[in-house]
């Protein structure tokens, strides 16, 4: 799998600027800024608690935040999550949730339910994507193995035909081969132009596809650079887990 080559001069799609959130009293970002483009896969990385998941529950409307967010020009903050979704923003939570006693098909369809009338994609064409979703149709989502469950909630995200998909940690608790699929659907769904910003802490296999690469310490964007640069780095694996971004910040952005 590899990554296409970013827009260049395009606009962004998604231009986030000086973000701070909060969980009550505790502030949890701290002036974030990132900007991504149409049909760019974007992997969002760091540590376990900097701040990464906080990050695309903020851009959606699900957490309390102050800054900018602005989508196609338009301002997100002060929005909520499902008008932001019907705009054209989709989320895919790190947590499995689908409805157990509910068919594959009825799981889909609650993808639309209540959303925006124009421009979906058709049951059909989510079949087309999914064909393992397809043959299983009628079977209660409980029943779906861990990617199939992945699929479904990617497939129902997507129903409402998002310019941008939000998906926190999709590698989690599935196998490589199954994860190697998630991966090279995603890279598909942007060379077909959705953008993606993704969460994930499975770093090399997601700088694999990704066209660029943020990373977070304590709340603070601290690197942004070509996903493929971070690849060819051979201490890539030193500055995941040993927090070695927070000792030059300034020398590892571009």
């Amino acid at each position: 799998m590899t990554a296409s080559a970013p827009a260049g001069s395009e606009a962004p799609l998604l231009q986030v600027a000086n973000l701070h959130a909060f969980y009550g009293k505790s502030h949890v970002l701290h002036g974030v800024d990132l900007q991504i483009r149409k049909g760019e896969i974007v992997s969002l990385l760091g540590r376990n608690g900097v701040g990464r998941s906080t990050t695309a529950r903020s851009i959606i409307g699900l957490v309390d935040c102050t800054g900018s967010v602005r989508f196609r020009g338009e301002e997100m903050v002060g929005r909520k999550a499902f008008e932001i979704a019907n705009r054209g923003i989709g989320y895919v939570p790190e947590n499995r949730d689908i409805f157990p006693t509910l068919t594959v098909e009825q799981n889909l369809l609650l993808g639309i339910k209540g959303g925006r009338t124009g421009g979906r994609w058709s049951i059909e064409e989510t079949w087309r994507l999914f064909p393992q979703l397809k043959e299983r149709a009628n079977a209660p989502g409980g029943a779906l193995s861990g990617g199939e469950q992945k699929q479904l909630e990617i497939g129902r995200a997507l129903l409402l035909r998002p310019k941008v998909i939000l998906i926190d940690e999709p590698s989690i608790g599935l196998s490589p081969l199954v994860v190697q699929d998630v991966f090279r659907l995603l890279r598909k769904l942007a060379d077909q132009g959705t953008t993606v910003l993704m969460v994930e802490q499975n770093v090399k296999s997601a700088l694999k596809i990704s066209d660029e690469a943020i990373a977070l310490e304590s709340g603070r964007l601290v690197l942004q650079k070509p996903a493929s640069e971070l690849l060819a780095d051979p201490n890539i694996e030193r500055l995941f887990l040993g927090g070695a971004h927070a000792a030059a910040p300034a020398a590892a952005t571009v």
